[in-house]
């Protein structure tokens, strides 16, 4: 089995208009909401074990205040340069090359790519759209990674901070 926490990066500031948008920092919600999200993971009992990250400043420091979170290294945080800005396909091309020995992965990425993508992988839910810092989990009944596009899913859970639930 293979669980798979795809991860829209926090808030980013718009305060700058010069700033390229790769470079663009996250703003103050943005830093509340990332650990915030990282604890609501927590509390669901089951931890990433790989962190894949697009290399954009704002997915990066997401990916960074999440480590944090879960008592993850920052410096084993894998940079992956095709989640910057890619399309849904791109995810399956990223998925195919993780090592098998992990179980759980969180992908930290950017829309719109996470939100088509999540759809994609299950008709159990339509999602409009993954706001910042909102997580979309699934699960994989696979034993490899090069598998998870074919391989019967289970959908896990959606999570963002503006979503309050009785169960969290």
């Amino acid at each position: 089995m293979k669980t798979l926490y795809l991860v829209r990066h926090a808030k980013s500031s718009w305060s700058d208009p010069g700033t390229d948008d790769f470079d663009r920092p996250l703003n103050k919600r943005g830093k509340m909401n990332a650990p915030d999200m990282a604890s609501r993971l927590s509390s669901r009992g089951a931890l990433p074990e790989l962190i894949i990250s697009s290399p954009a400043k704002r997915a990066r420091s997401t990916a960074k205040m999440m480590a944090k979170e879960w008592d993850y290294p920052s410096q084993a945080i894998l940079l992956e340069d095709e989640l910057y800005l890619c399309y849904a396909s791109t995810f399956l091309k990223v998925i195919t090359k993780i090592d098998d020995d992990f179980e759980r992965v969180a992908i930290i990425a950017h829309n719109p790519g996470i939100t088509d993508f999540a759809n994609y992988l299950t008709e159990e839910i339509r999602i409009d759209n993954v706001p910042t810092s909102g997580i979309f989990a699934i699960s994989a009944e696979t034993d490899h990674w090069k598998d998870f596009d074919l391989a019967k899913k289970k959908f896990l859970f959606f999570d963002y901070p503006k979503y309050q639930s009785e169960e969290l």
